[in-house]
């Protein structure tokens, strides 16, 4: 069977925040093991050093380092987005990350404006990435326009804290509330053909039980990854949005007997008494994908 409506997919379980005006944190954050980092100008890091805290996190980002290094920008109202974006974007860079968008307005502005340093600087066009953060209910709301032309945008996130301090929602441990926004982003992205989008963080460090529920929460409705708060999530993250050893052995099984089942002509077939056909075995074959991206 044809695997070409599988969706695009860069393998990025858990993106690590650290501020980028702490240099004795920006020098470990990489040794994790984290996919991607977020050196955080943003909400992390205090107006009085966010200047400075540019080229902080640009000689971090030099030197060398496992994973991919992204930079949290400030958000397109402030002062601080397009100076952030002119200082960072270089070949030491592998994506920009946006907060609060809310327009696709913004979005292209910002695309834009990475296309421009991309020429400037001699980049490959395009080798910047761009994440936006939808946390706002504006953002939400508008979340089908900002996907109908993403442009370099290749997945968004959500985040979970400005989200609900905007429409004044009760954050609580369950994180059940959340379950209508995070079913609607699912399915804006896949509708955009988008790679899954990326977990809000969990900002209760002490309540570990419910880190662990937000963990398998994300997975359950179908994102790719987690935004990190501290080090000690992140293996956490990378475990559970891989698939564990036995649910890779029932994959294999289910693709080896329908592609002998197909060869043969069959397109339905049981395997352990459940019922196989085309869109389980597309899954077999996410599942597969999956292990090998982080194997």
């Amino acid at each position: 069977m044809s695997q070409d409506n599988l969706r695009p997919f860069t393998g990025i379980r858990s993106f690590l925040f650290v501020p980028g005006n702490h240099p004795d944190k920006l020098a470990k954050v990489f040794t994790y093991g984290a996919d991607a980092v977020i050196l955080d100008l943003e909400d992390a890091c205090a107006d009085a050093d966010k200047v400075e805290a540019r080229q902080t996190v640009i000689d971090v980002l030099k030197k060398p380092h496992d994973g991919k290094g992204y930079v949290r920008v400030n958000a397109i109202d402030t002062p601080y987005c397009f100076r952030d974006l002119d200082t960072v974007i270089g070949p030491w860079l592998d994506g920009i990350v946006l907060p609060k968008l809310e327009n696709p307005e913004e979005l292209f502005a910002v695309d834009w404006a990475i296309t421009e340093y991309e020429k400037e600087r001699e980049l490959p066009p395009g080798r910047i990435d761009l994440m936006p953060i939808i946390e706002t209910a504006k953002g939400m709301k508008n979340l089908e326009s900002l996907c109908k032309k993403p442009g370099r945008m290749k997945r968004f996130s959500f985040g979970a804290g400005d989200f609900t301090r905007d429409v004044g929602i009760k954050w609580s441990a369950d994180e059940g509330e959340l379950s209508y926004v995070r079913g609607h982003m699912i399915l804006i992205a896949r509708d955009a053909g988008l790679e899954p989008p990326i977990d809000t963080v969990h900002i209760d460090l002490k309540d570990e039980d419910s880190f662990e529920e937000s963990v398998k929460t994300g997975v359950k409705y179908g994102f790719q990854g987690k935004l990190c708060i501290h080090p000690k999530q992140v293996p956490s993250v990378n475990q559970g949005f891989m698939p564990d050893t036995a649910e890779i052995e029932r994959a294999e099984k289910i693709i080896s007997a329908f592609e002998a089942a197909e060869a043969a002509g069959s397109a339905s077939i049981q395997v352990d008494g459940y019922f196989i056909d085309y869109p389980i075995v597309e899954k077999a074959y996410a599942i597969r994908r999956l292990a090998q991206t982080y194997g």
